[in-house]
C-alpha cells in the first residue's frame, strides 16, 4: 500500500484528514461575495483550497480551462492531461519542494498566495452534468428491496445477474452538497383507496451511492470495452439519490422510476480522481451467473471505500445510521459505462453514473432508510431519542466516505442535504 506523501501544507499530513497530497481532488469555488459565475477550479490540500486558475495564469500549470466555473473542459482533455496536472501539483506541494536547495522562492510565493482556508470559500457543483443515469448495482440492496415487494424467492429480476440495470434520470436537479431539498409533491395511492391523491411525499428516502464522472466521451454508434470505459472515467463523487418511495410505488410500473427520483440528487463538492483511488482497487464479488464477454472484468475495478450515512433531526447531533463499503457493489462503474454504451449510446463529458444504493449484508450496513426501517415497519431510534422510518422536514442527511491508506486517508468530503417542507 502506498504511504503518505508529505506536503509543506502541514494540515495535509494529518493521518485522519481527508485531503493529503495523495488525494488532490478537484472542485469549483468562489471567495467571499463573488458570484457563482466567478467560480474557478481548485484542489483541496489539507484544510486549504488551492486556486488552480491562479497557478494556470502564472504558467505553473498547462492551459486546462481552470478559470472556468466547471471541470468539464479539463475532464475532456483525457488521461494524459489529468496525469500531467496531478504530477505538477504534487511537485509544487510536496514537502521536498520547500526543503530543496535552490528552491524557487517566486514559485513558492505564487502557490502560497493561491491557497485559501477551506472555511472561507464557497464550493459549487464541480462540473456541468451532461446526463444522469442511475444504476441498481448493489446486490444486497436489490435483494432486500425485492424481498419486501416480491418475497425472497423472487427478489432479483431475471436479468439482474446478467446486466447492470439502470434508468435515465434528470441532470437538471443534480445539486451540490449543502443545497436544501424541497419535499416533493406527487401522485400516490394507498392500497385500500379507490383513487390516487396529489400530495406531499410521506415516505421520503435517501440512497447512499458513488457517482462515476465521465471525462472523455464516446461516439454514437460505437461500443466501448470495459477497459476503455475505465479509461473514460475521470473520478468519483459521493451521491445521494433522494427517493420518494410512495410516489415510486404508484408510478414505477411498467417503465420504472420517474417523478419519484427526478426532484433531487445531491453530489459531493469534490471529485476524487481515479488516480487517487488506484491503490484501493479491489475485485468484484464472485459471479453467480457468468457474464457475457463484453461485461467481464479484466482487472479489479471496484474500490475499497468506507462509507457512512448519518441523520440529524431538527438540529440535534447527527446519528450514524449505517456503515458500509463500496466494494459491496456487484457491478463496477466501468461495467455500467460499458453496458450503457454497448447499444451505441453516445457518452459525453460530464455524464454522471450513479452506482445504485450500496448496502452490506446486515441492517447496520444498509444504504437506504427503506431497508433500515424495513419498509417502515421497523422504525429506528436516533441518539437524541426521536424515532424515524423515513425523512421528516428539517432532517439533515449526510454521506461520508474515505479510503484508508498507510497513515493517510483519501476523503471525499461530505454530501449533505436538509429537507424543507413541500410547497403549498
Amino acid at each position: 500500500m502506498t504511504a503518505l506523501a508529505r506536503s509543506w501544507v502541514e494540515s495535509a499530513n494529518d493521518p485522519d484528514g481527508p485531503f493529503p497530497l495523495n488525494n488532490l481532488p478537484f472542485g469549483v469555488f468562489t471567495v467571499g461575495d463573488e458570484p457563482a459565475s466567478a467560480g474557478r477550479c481548485a484542489t483541496a490540500i489539507g484544510d486549504q483550497v488551492l486556486d488552480l486558475a491562479a497557478l494556470e495564469g502564472a504558467g505553473l500549470l498547462p492551459e486546462s480551462g481552470f478559470s472556468e466555473p466547471s471541470l468539464n473542459r479539463f475532464m475532456s482533455l483525457g488521461a494524459a492531461a489529468w496525469s500531467d496536472v496531478r504530477e505538477r501539483l504534487t511537485s509544487l506541494l510536496a514537502h521536498e519542494t520547500q526543503e530543496a536547495d535552490g528552491a524557487d522562492a517566486a514559485t513558492n510565493d505564487v502557490v502560497r498566495a493561491a491557497l485559501h482556508p477551506a472555511g472561507e470559500v464557497t464550493l459549487h457543483r464541480p462540473f456541468e452534468v451532461a446526463e444522469f443515469t442511475d444504476f441498481y448495482a448493489g446486490r444486497h440492496h436489490a435483494f432486500n428491496v425485492g424481498s419486501m415487494f416480491r418475497g425472497p424467492d423472487n427478489a432479483l429480476p431475471p436479468n439482474w445477474l446478467h446486466i447492470p440495470i439502470g434508468y435515465n434520470g434528470r441532470a437538471s436537479t443534480v445539486v451540490v452538497s449543502g443545497t436544501d431539498i424541497r419535499r416533493p409533491l406527487g401522485q400516490t395511492k394507498a392500497p385500500d383507496a379507490d383513487r390516487p391523491v396529489f400530495a406531499p411525499c410521506e415516505r421520503l428516502d435517501i440512497e447512499l451511492e458513488l457517482g462515476a464522472v465521465v471525462g472523455t466521451p464516446s461516439e454514437m454508434g460505437s461500443a466501448v470495452t470495459v477497459d476503455e470505459a475505465d479509461d473514460m472515467i475521470f473520478g468519483y463523487v459521493l451521491l445521494n439519490d433522494w427517493s420518494a418511495r410512495d410516489i415510486q410505488t404508484w408510478e414505477y410500473q411498467p417503465l420504472g422510476p420517474f417523478q419519484a427520483k427526478a426532484f433531487a440528487t445531491t453530489i459531493g463538492s469534490w471529485v476524487v480522481t481515479k488516480a487517487a483511488l488506484e491503490p484501493f482497487r479491489t475485485a468484484t464479488p464472485p459471479r453467480e451467473a457468468e457474464l457475457l464477454p463484453h461485461l467481464r472484468d479484466t482487472t479489479p475495478m471496484l474500490y475499497d471505500v468506507e462509507l457512512s450515512v448519518s441523520m440529524s433531526a431538527g438540529g440535534d447531533e447527527p446519528t450514524v445510521l449505517s456503515r458500509t463499503n463500496a466494494k459491496e457493489l456487484y457491478y463496477s462503474a466501468a461495467q455500467q459505462l460499458a453496458h450503457h454504451a454497448s447499444s451505441g449510446c453516445a457518452m459525453r463529458t460530464g455524464d454522471l453514473l450513479g452506482s445504485g444504493t450500496i448496502s452490506g449484508a446486515e441492517s447496520g450496513t444498509y444504504g437506504s432508510l427503506l431497508e433500515l426501517s424495513w419498509g417502515g415497519d421497523q422504525p429506528f431510534t436516533l441518539d437524541g431519542g426521536q424515532t424515524r422510518s423515513f425523512v421528516q422536514d428539517g432532517d439533515t442527511l449526510a454521506l461520508h466516505g474515505h479510503a484508508e491508506g498507510d497513515g493517510y486517508r483519501i476523503g471525499f468530503g461530505p454530501c449533505v442535504g436538509t429537507v424543507l417542507p413541500a410547497h403549498d
